[in-house]
């Protein structure tokens, strides 16, 4: 692995206040970084049925908030699922806390989601930045398994927050890492690695982007003057999944869609981001206080 960060495996610890003895048993925690954390969850079921792109909706505690997350792998003969999460609210906060090998989620639901469109396009860009590598690693599997050519373009901050880079260059034809700092792979961001490969292969036919909606916002007017098919992948602010509710509703140049329901993969190239970064900003408050309320209390019970 590229890069100086050293993962952290967590062994088997006893269940935390708040978890309850049957649930979706974690079967592997892994830690990343500070903040950035994996989740290996046993559940056959879940992992014969999952495809690249979806997500399930999961609640770590009883009386715990429900959270979507994108499945970043899946494993059909292990009976397993793999979650990569970041810790910046509540809710992920106590997980990365709570969530460690041995314990259990009190529930899992999904797949959830469209699936990837996967084909063989001739040539395709995989674009993952910061934790958006995690989820866009099955359809790099999977568009190497159709036959693709496959170009990886991989973002982080610096060397040390690399991960998974033997995952990807075991199904990129070509894999390109770009970091901040240039501590590693090619100095600037991910809308370079995509010139970088154009430059290379004026034939790209389709690229996929998952990260931050102001990275692929980028990505999709990177590729926008190429024509370059380009499906990006939305997170936006959900409650229930199932399309009920409307909180996650996405507006594109040719009408509203549910990201629940009939995504979370559209085309970039109608994607109404700025619509889509000012509904994410909605609850900054809510969210802030909180992380307040929590962090509170976890001092109180020291």
């Amino acid at each position: 692995m590229t890069g100086s960060g050293v993962t952290k495996q967590h062994t088997l610890g006893p269940p935390q206040a708040g978890y309850r003895s049957t649930g979706i048993p974690i079967v592997r925690r892994e830690d990343f970084s500070d903040v950035t954390y994996l989740l290996e969850l046993e559940h056959p079921l879940m992992a014969r049925a999952a495809r690249p792109g979806q997500f399930v909706i999961v609640m770590a505690r009883e009386d715990g908030e429900r959270i979507p997350l994108t499945i970043a792998d899946f494993d059909r003969e292990k009976g397993t699922i793999t979650l990569v999460i970041q810790a910046v609210g509540k809710t992920t906060k106590e997980m990365q806390r709570d969530c460690l090998q041995g314990t259990e989620m009190v529930s899992v639901t999904g797949p959830m989601g469209e699936p990837s469109h996967i084909s063989n396009p001739g040539k395709v860009v995989c674009v993952g930045g910061g934790l958006g590598v995690a989820p866009v690693f099955p359809q790099v599997r999977a568009f190497k398994e159709a036959g693709a050519y496959v170009i990886g373009v991989i973002g982080f901050r610096e060397a040390s927050l690399v991960f998974w880079e033997d995952k990807f260059r075991k199904y990129c034809d070509e894999l390109i890492i770009c970091t901040n700092d240039g501590s590693v792979g090619i100095r600037g961001l991910v809308t370079d690695g995509i010139e970088t490969a154009i430059e290379t292969h004026p034939d790209i036919a389709e690229c996929l982007a998952i990260g931050p909606p102001v990275m692929m916002k980028a990505c999709a007017e990177t590729t926008r003057p190429h024509g370059i098919k380009t499906t990006v992948s939305l997170n936006p602010v959900m409650v229930d999944g199932t399309g009920m509710c409307g909180g996650c509703r996405v507006k594109l140049s040719d009408g509203m869609k549910f990201a629940c329901v009939d995504g979370p993969e559209f085309d970039g190239h109608k994607v109404d981001f700025d619509d889509l970064m000012n509904r994410l900003h909605r609850f900054h408050k809510e969210e802030r206080q909180a992380i307040e309320k929590w962090s509170d209390s976890c001092k109180a019970g020291m």
